[in-house]
Parts: structure tokens; sequence; C-alpha cells
């Protein structure tokens, strides 16, 4: 029981913390808002976001869940620090970084989805929306080439 309220708590405080980053984004206070980036990975999940940012795709749910033990609640704060870390780039217009950080941000919410086996109609909101950003800013950065 504990250890739920402990999780629910961090998931709190971290959806606070990316509420006040998105909002340093829109302000175009973009040093502080990567400054904040950096500490919520050091804080919540104990790397930093380098380490996150060098994870190949095809290997980061097994280096994730086997070298690190996280569970789907760390997973979840990932999602939403990649996903973060995708609007600080489509801001500083870095497009295709920023379809990086999508990319594996729907990894991580499709394993997560194949793994609870419970229905979220949230969850299939958050995919279906990280779908179509990641084909627009694909197509888009196919044109502008």
């Amino acid at each position: 029981m504990y250890q739920k309220d402990y999780i629910l708590r961090m998931i709190a405080e971290i959806m606070k913390f990316i509420g006040e980053i998105l909002g340093l984004i829109k302000k175009e206070e973009y040093g502080k808002a990567s400054k904040m980036l950096e500490e919520a990975y050091t804080t919540f999940l104990k790397e930093d976001a380098a380490y996150f940012s060098n994870i190949l795709e095809k290997d980061l749910t097994k280096e994730l869940l086997e070298k690190h033990n996280y569970t789907n609640d760390h997973l979840e704060i990932l999602i939403e620090l990649f996903n973060a870390e995708g609007e600080l780039n489509i801001a500083q217009g870095d497009r295709i970084s920023s379809v990086g950080f999508f990319r594996k941000a729907l990894i991580l919410l499709d394993f997560i989805d194949k793994e609870n086996r419970i229905y979220s109609e949230e969850r299939l909101h958050k995919i279906e929306n990280l779908r179509k950003k990641i084909e627009e800013l694909s197509s888009d950065s196919l044109k502008n080439k």
C-alpha cells in the first residue's frame, strides 16, 4: 500500500513538473525548460537525459526492464518526459530530434498497452495522437529536404 501511494504521489509530482516545463516552452524559455527536464530524469528515474536519449529504439524496453527493473509506472513517467523533450525540440526548430523522442514514447505506450491488457481509452488516445504527430513531423521533414 505504501509503495502504491508513493508511486501515485510521484506520478502527480512529475505531471506538475511536466506542466511547468511545457509552460516554460510556451514562454520560449528553452534553457530553463531543458534544465528542468534534465533534473526530472535524474530525480525520478536516477539517470541523466543523455542516457535515455542514447538508447536505441529497438533496445528501449529491454534496456529499461532488464537493466533497470523499471515498472510500467516508471515507463509512464519516461513517456511524459519524452513527450516534453519532443515538444522542446519542436519549439527550438529541431523537428527531426522531436520525432525520435515521440517514437520512443510511442514504443513505450504500445508496450504498456500490450502488457496491461486493461482497456484504457486515454492511453489509446495518446497512442493515436503520437502516431499522428510523428506522421506529420516526418512528412514535414521530408518536404523540407
